[in-house]
C-alpha cells in the first residue's frame, strides 16, 4: 500500500513538472499588419487634355510588407472635393478601363486596401480634360495651393497667400477672386479679378482660417477651388 502511495506522488509531481514547462514557452507574437504603400498615377498625368472618354486608367502596383493581396479603389468626379459627379471602381489589377462623358474636366484619385482592411492615404489628384464636340473653350483647373501649407500653423502678423493655376487654352488670360474669413467655407472677398498668384492679409490673430480662389478666364469660364485652411497661434 505504501509503493502505491509513494508511485501515485511521484506520477503527480512528474505532470505538475511537465505542466510547468508548457507554461514557460511564450506564445509567439502576432504579426501587426501595416497598410500597402500609397499607388503613384500613371494615366491620365495631370492636367492631361483632350483624350478620348473611354479611359485606360493605370497606376504602378503598391507595396505590401506582408505580402497581402492588394484592391485598389479608383475614384472619379467633377469637383476636386469628390463631392459631384462622383464614380468608383475596384480591382486587383493595376490598371481599370471606365467610361466617362465627353467634353468634361475630371478628377480622379486611388487608394490601396489589402485583404486585411488596412488601408493606405489616397495619392495626389490629378485632373484631365476628356474630348468633346465643338469645345471652344476650357474651364481653368482648379487652383493649387502653395502657401501657407494645408493645415499648418502660422505666427499670425502678415500672411501671404499663394497658389498656382493654369488652362488648358494657353492664350487664356486667368484673373482670381479670393475669399477668406473665419467660416468654413469663407464669404469675405479680399481679392477681386487680380492676375497675380499671390494675395498678402494684415493683421492675422488667433484662430482657424479658411480661404479658396475662384479662378476666371477671359473668355467666361470659371472654376472654383477647394477651400484651404490654416491656424494662428
Amino acid at each position: 500500500m505504501k509503493n502505491i502511495y509513494l508511485l501515485v506522488l511521484c506520477l503527480n509531481l512528474f505532470l505538475a513538472s511537465c505542466s510547468n514547462e508548457d507554461d514557460s514557452i511564450d506564445s509567439p507574437e502576432p504579426v501587426e499588419n501595416t497598410a500597402p504603400s500609397i499607388p503613384v498615377q500613371i494615366y491620365p498625368s495631370k492636367d492631361l487634355v483632350c483624350i478620348e472618354n473611354t479611359i485606360d486608367f493605370q497606376w504602378e502596383p503598391s507595396n505590401d510588407e506582408e505580402e497581402n493581396v492588394i484592391r485598389y479603389e479608383v475614384e472619379i468626379a467633377t469637383d476636386n472635393n469628390f463631392s459631384e459627379g462622383l464614380q468608383s471602381a475596384s480591382t486587383l489589377d493595376v490598371h481599370k478601363s471606365i467610361t466617362v462623358d465627353r467634353g468634361e474636366m475630371y478628377y480622379w484619385r486611388i487608394k490601396a486596401t489589402d485583404t486585411k482592411d488596412a488601408s493606405s492615404d489616397y495619392s495626389e489628384v490629378f485632373n484631365f480634360y476628356t474630348e468633346g464636340d465643338g469645345i471652344v473653350n476650357y474651364l481653368p483647373f482648379a487652383p493649387d495651393l502653395v502657401s501657407p501649407e494645408l493645415n499648418s500653423v502660422q505666427s499670425g502678423g502678415s500672411i501671404e497667400l499663394s497658389w498656382t493655376a493654369t488652362d488648358a487654352d494657353e492664350n487664356n488670360v486667368l484673373e482670381y477672386d479670393v475669399y477668406f474669413g473665419q467660416s468654413n467655407p469663407p464669404t469675405e472677398i479680399i481679392a477681386t479679378a487680380i492676375t497675380s498668384n499671390s494675395v498678402t492679409v494684415d493683421e492675422v490673430t488667433h484662430g482657424d482660417y479658411f480661404w479658396k480662389v475662384v479662378v476666371r478666364d477671359d473668355q467666361g469660364g470659371a472654376t472654383v477651388g477647394q477651400v484651404w485652411k490654416f491656424t494662428v497661434e
